[in-house]
């Protein structure tokens, strides 16, 4: 049978200490998940469902989820589809700051 970690151990081993990562204790923004779901989408090639539940081990409904939220935070996203038998590509098209200014 399989010991349980509690909280504080869980804590502590989840915590990156290598060079470029956030400190013990410290968040960074550029590291969250969302922070890079968008650095991902901003790339001018843009990215499907498949390969970004890939890269962050989600699943296919995770994603979208994930996706539907950035929307509500502000974010543009297009999708474009990319052929025929083909998955739709996922771009941000506008930020919340680009929204604001105008």
């Amino acid at each position: 049978m399989r010991k349980l970690k509690t909280k504080s151990q869980s804590r502590a081993t989840s915590k990156i200490t290598a060079i470029g990562k956030p400190e013990p204790g410290r968040k960074s923004a550029k590291f969250t998940k969302k922070a890079r779901l968008i650095r991902l989408l901003s790339k001018d090639a843009g990215s499907d469902i498949t390969s970004i539940s890939k890269k962050f081990d989600w699943q296919p409904h995770t994603t979208r989820a994930a996706l539907s939220r950035l929307r509500k935070s502000g974010y543009e996203i297009s999708s474009m589809k990319a052929g025929t038998g083909k998955p739709s590509k996922y771009h941000i098209t506008g930020t919340p700051e680009e929204q604001s200014a105008h």
